[in-house]
């Protein structure tokens, strides 16, 4: 077991990176960032100036946001200034009323919000919100992290500036993780000290249920579940891992009022981390204990893996979400370490490369290609089947194969990054 000090870091890092939020983490992430400016100013801003990353506007431009029936960064913008209270961090915008989506609208109409790509940064997740009325002014930035204010000022007085200073990521780099880290973590620490990650099997639960009852974007984890669909497929533990998943996410990416738990600033991939696991733990009969160390095992690999990768990349986050879950799912079926470090690699021989080209409905989509990757690897590793160092980026070491991938996500992806801005930024 690890020293008690050491648990405890690791412990305040996952409270810190699984946690609730409502609508796509990075419109919310802009709405939270206007919210915060809007409160230094004092007022309702007469004008709202948005400047963002390249990848934070990539992420934001095709997702519903929450309790609005709208796509995308305007509507959030002006909620994040009528109603948002950056008390609620990631669930800024649950105060949502239908008043305040009309006076929106009309904020819009009126031409009351620009938003800017922020030019000459190497930031990849930056928000900068500034307001105006009645001659003041309010400026918040938020860099880092999806929650990380690092400025605030009014009218030129400085309130509060932590740039250049520690960040969320470089917060994360004081708890240094390896996966045979993060797996003696999972399976010997107190069970009442890890209890609470059930919290994010009952969000994300409830959210693939609500998911079920409507018809949210494409409906993917609906699908899988109908009768044709059923014929090819079956009805399987698979299949309903699949179909929990994908659900969960058609309704998070079609703006459904609905909260997840999302894992380092992103609910997908906090879906992606737990629905896998806890859909297979149901399956089995699984105990508390082990569906408990299951999802720490899950949501502990995520965050050990985003460290590297960054918050924000042109690799799709389902690729280390689902890696996370192959983990917890390899333990579920009776796996040890030396399995679950195969399976990591299964994951990465196999999916390393997916794209992401923004935030929105057809995330499902990559949803389900990753956690069907995520139980291929982990059966595959029972049978005691690996990809071999001879094979691509594979290493013997299973951390180096980590950073291989994270390698290529966050520094050979960077023109695949800039490309596929520029296709999403001029179609038509």
């Amino acid at each position: 077991m690890l020293p008690s000090s050491e648990r405890k870091q690791i412990i305040d890092l996952i409270h810190r990176e699984v946690i609730p939020a409502i609508g796509c983490t990075e419109p919310i992430a802009v709405a939270l960032c206007v919210a915060r400016a809007t409160e230094a100013l004092g007022a309702e801003p007469e004008r709202i100036s948005v400047r963002l990353s390249a990848n934070i506007l990539k992420n934001a431009m095709g997702v519903g946001i929450p309790g609005t029936g709208m796509i995308g960064l305007p509507i959030a913008v002006a909620l994040g200034a009528l109603i948002g209270r950056s008390e609620y961090q990631l669930e800024v915008l649950r105060d949502v009323t239908p008043e305040a989506v009309e006076r929106g609208r009309r904020m819009i109409d009126e031409k009351r919000i620009t938003i800017e790509l922020k030019e000459g940064i190497s930031e990849k997740l930056y928000i900068e919100a500034e307001v105006e009325a009645a001659g003041h002014k309010a400026l918040a930035i938020i860099a880092g992290g999806h929650t990380t204010f690092v400025y605030v000022e009014r009218d030129g007085e400085v309130l509060f500036d932590k740039r250049g200073g520690t960040s969320s990521e470089s917060e994360q780099g004081d708890v240094p993780l390896t996966l045979r880290r993060v797996w003696e973590f999972a399976m010997t620490t107190p069970l009442e000290e890890i209890r609470f990650i059930l919290e994010s099997r009952r969000l994300n639960w409830d959210a693939a249920e609500k998911a079920f009852s409507g018809d949210y974007g494409h409906s993917v984890g609906r699908t899988l579940r109908c009768d044709r669909e059923q014929r090819v497929m079956g009805d399987s533990i698979f299949t309903r891992i699949l179909s929990y998943t994908s659900a969960a996410c058609d309704a998070r990416m079609a703006g459904a009022m609905i909260p997840v738990m999302s894992n380092s600033g992103s609910g997908n991939q906090g879906i992606a981390a737990t629905m896998p696991v806890a859909v297979y733990a149901r399956e089995i009969g699984a105990s508390e204990e082990q569906t408990i160390r299951a999802l720490t095992l899950s949501h502990l690999t995520v965050i050990y893996i985003k460290q590297s990768l960054g918050r924000l990349s042109a690799l799709c986050g389902c690729v280390v979400a689902a890696t996370g879950s192959s983990c917890g799912i390899t333990y579920l079926m009776g796996g040890d370490y030396d399995r679950a470090a195969a399976a990591v690699k299964n994951m990465i021989a196999n999916l390393t490369g997916m794209i992401c080209d923004g935030a929105k409905p057809s995330c499902a989509m990559k949803l389900t290609s990753g956690v069907s990757t995520a139980v291929l690897s982990a059966m595959m590793a029972m049978d005691g089947r690996c990809v071999t160092p001879v094979e691509g980026i594979i290493e013997e070491d299973v951390d180096r194969c980590i950073h291989n991938l994270t390698a290529i996500g966050r520094d050979g992806m960077n023109e695949t990054d800039r490309l596929v801005l520029d296709i999403m930024t001029h179609k038509g």
